[in-house]
Order: structure tokens, then sequence, then C-alpha cells
């Protein structure tokens, strides 16, 4: 019998994605839902494992200074800095994404950052704390992480606490501006950057259904 060849159609390398397991994040959600959009997953706190991976996602949940305690425990505050420094990237989640700027205060304790970009977290100012559901957000001009959403899709947010002001500013024509997008309850906070490598969510994609999974989506198809 005679075989024919057929031209295989090339298929898109599965992209490995550490989620950082330093203590304080929802290590299994986010798991589960990487995992539903094809990427090979591995939840771990080894230092060169997660160096390596294609993408690391930081998950946090909880108080900031206790999540920055634990990450320094782990050298994940290394971590994301080389892996940055290489343009690799990173996304942060929750308190993942606070503690990427420079200080946090809760409760009167000041608390330094990543402070990988500048600003400050604090109280959200509301009548109703913490801020528990679902939200729209106003989505970033030209937004990739965005990219194929409704302008109305609601994403999961829990979280007493929130980036108000933007501060970063690059001055530089030649480099492209983060893309920031914002969401209200009560007052006006950051609820997603994105910075070349570095992308974050005050929400968590893991847990906002199908829209939280086109998201990330979006942010795998960049590794």
């Amino acid at each position: 019998m005679e075989l024919t060849a057929q031209t295989a159609k090339p298929t898109k390398p599965t992209k490995k994605v550490v989620v950082f397991d330093y203590g304080f994040g929802n290590v299994r959600s986010a798991e589960r839902a990487l995992a539903r959009v094809g990427a090979d997953v591995e939840i771990t706190g080894d230092y060169e494992r997660a160096m390596n991976a294609d993408g690391l996602l930081v998950p946090g949940v909880g108080a900031f200074a206790a999540c920055m305690r634990g990450l320094k425990r782990a050298r994940g505050d290394w971590l994301v800095g080389r892996r940055l420094a290489g343009g690799r990237p990173v996304m942060g989640i929750c308190v993942g994404m606070q503690i990427l700027f420079g200080r946090g205060i809760e409760h009167g304790v000041e608390t330094e950052g990543l402070d990988e970009w500048p600003g400050t977290v604090g109280p959200l100012k509301a009548d109703v704390v913490p801020h528990m559901g679902w939200n729209t957000v106003d989505a970033a001009h030209g937004s990739y992480l965005f990219a194929g959403l409704p302008a109305d899709a609601r994403y999961y947010f829990v979280h007493s606490y929130a980036v108000h002001d933007w501060e970063l500013e690059t001055g530089n024509p030649h480099i492209a501006a983060p893309k920031v997008s914002w969401a209200t309850h009560g007052e006006r906070f950051v609820a997603a950057v994105e910075n070349g490598p570095l992308w974050a969510t005050q929400f968590h994609p893991e847990k906002s259904g199908d829209a939280g999974a086109q998201l990330l989506t979006n942010w795998i198809n960049t590794l």
C-alpha cells in the first residue's frame, strides 16, 4: 500500500508558565485557569524553574506587608527583577499587582514594595469595603490584555486597597507609554497595567469566567 504524505500544519508550541508559590495566592485557581487556555502550568517556589519559564505569574492575597515578607523569603523579589531585566514576561494578580508598586500603606503601616512602578497602594474610599464582586473595567486604548473583550465585560474583584494615581512618566517619545486601565468603586483606581514584559491586574482573571480566560489567553499569546 502506498502512503500519501500530508503536509502538517505548524502548531504553536505550548508555553510553560510558572505560578510562583510563595505562600500567598490562589495558586490552584490560577493553575486551573491557565491550563484551561492551553498553557503548560507548574506551581513551584523553585527559583531556577520560575526563572526559566516562558511566563511567570505572581498571585497574591492578604496583606501587602505579609506578601512582601513571603516573596522575599522565596527570593521572589530577585526573581521578578531578573526576569524583567531580561525582558521575560511577568504577570501579577491582585496583591501580586500591588506589590509591584513603590509602597503599600495598611492600617497606618508603610511597607516597601518592589518599586517596579512608582506609586502608593492605599485604602479604598467607598461606602462598601471590601470591593467584592463583579465590575467593569475602562480598558486602555490599544490594550492587548483586553483585546477581543467587550466594554461591558465584567471581572471579579476582592480588595480593600488600591492604587489611585498613576505616577510613572516616561518622558521619552521613543519609549511606548504603559497602558493603564481603570475601574471605579467609590473612587477610580488602577485595574490593570501593561508595561513591556510586566503586566498586572487588580482583579482575579482566574475567577472571571470566560472574560478572564480570554484575558489570560491574550497574555499567553505574548509569551
